[in-house]
């Protein structure tokens, strides 16, 4: 059942809030030439996260959706099934505790002993086992028109954000043809993922339609990550790793990467995409809002 919030066209159903004090401090200091200078700085906090009884992880994160993180971290970490009946999230400020229970008994003792260290600037963590999950998959059918790609771009990176305000973050925006649904930021970037998905799980909301967007890096995780959310293409203005490349060729994922202004490159999936769009129409990607990849291959 679809059960996805009503949304008019222009705002998004979760954005960014750079205004909310709990996310950012401002701290005094020097620039280059000694002048004082005052200057925002994202907070990250530590949250543990529990399934049932069991201590699963404790990650650093901004914390603005600590329930959506937690749902989010076990469906793609393979420790909640997609048709896992949720009996609670709790989450407890003071002790920075988040609880998911779920009507199926679980014990991961011995899947906690077997984790892989992922790339990324938050060391995500994937366990060894994930590959088999993704065993099976079948990617829905879709398609993703230029003109969408590039209205969907500049809307992204003009929305208010932490990233615009202080930096240190990463951006991950769950989106629908042109129109930007759910935008995620976090310390890194697979906590941006993981916030999506527990929205997406929480909310029963389909995936085969939808267009997955990131500002990092286009690895292995990240490409695990969309393939079990079953968002058929994944988009990023950073650039690709030869193991997601190969992860993405293998789940007939569309992978495209480097999109920045009229330009982008496409590596796994390219027969999805429809080149809609006249370049001459496009504009280059403003100085304001270019992000630190903006220069990878200037």
């Amino acid at each position: 059942m679809n059960t996805e919030p009503a949304q008019p066209d222009d705002e998004y159903l979760i954005r960014p809030d750079p205004h909310d004090p709990r996310l950012t401090e401002r701290v005094k200091g020097v620039d280059q030439t000694g002048a004082a200078i005052e200057t925002a700085v994202t907070v990250e906090r530590a949250l543990t996260m529990f399934l049932n009884s069991q201590e699963i992880v404790t990650a650093m994160t901004i914390n603005d959706h600590p329930e959506y993180l937690a749902l989010g971290y076990l469906l793609n970490q393979n420790m909640l099934k997609p048709d896992d009946v949720v009996t609670g999230v709790d989450y407890d400020e003071e002790l920075s505790v988040v609880v998911v229970r779920t009507k199926r008994k679980t014990n991961y003792e011995k899947k906690l002993k077997k984790k892989v260290q992922t790339s990324g600037c938050a060391q995500g963590t994937v366990f060894g086992d994930l590959m088999e999950a993704l065993e099976g998959v079948t990617l829905p059918q879709a398609e993703l028109r230029t003109s969408w790609l590039y209205t969907l771009t500049h809307k992204i990176n003009t929305t208010p954000s932490l990233y615009l305000e202080a930096g240190a973050i990463h951006g991950c925006v769950l989106a629908v043809k042109d129109r930007p649904l759910v935008y995620m930021e976090d310390v890194g970037r697979h906590n941006a993922v993981d916030k999506i998905a527990g929205w997406m799980f929480k909310h029963q909301v389909p995936a085969a339609d939808k267009i997955f967007y990131t500002t990092g890096r286009l690895t292995s995780e990240m490409v695990i990550k969309t393939v079990r959310m079953g968002i058929p293409i994944l988009i990023s203005r950073s650039g690709f790793t030869a193991w997601g490349v190969e992860l993405a060729r293998k789940a007939n994922l569309t992978l495209i990467g480097r999109a920045r202004g009229k330009r982008f490159i496409a590596l796994a999936g390219e027969d999805r995409i429809v080149f809609d769009q006249d370049l001459a129409y496009v504009e280059e990607e403003s100085a304001k809002h270019r992000r630190k990849a903006a220069v990878h291959d200037e």
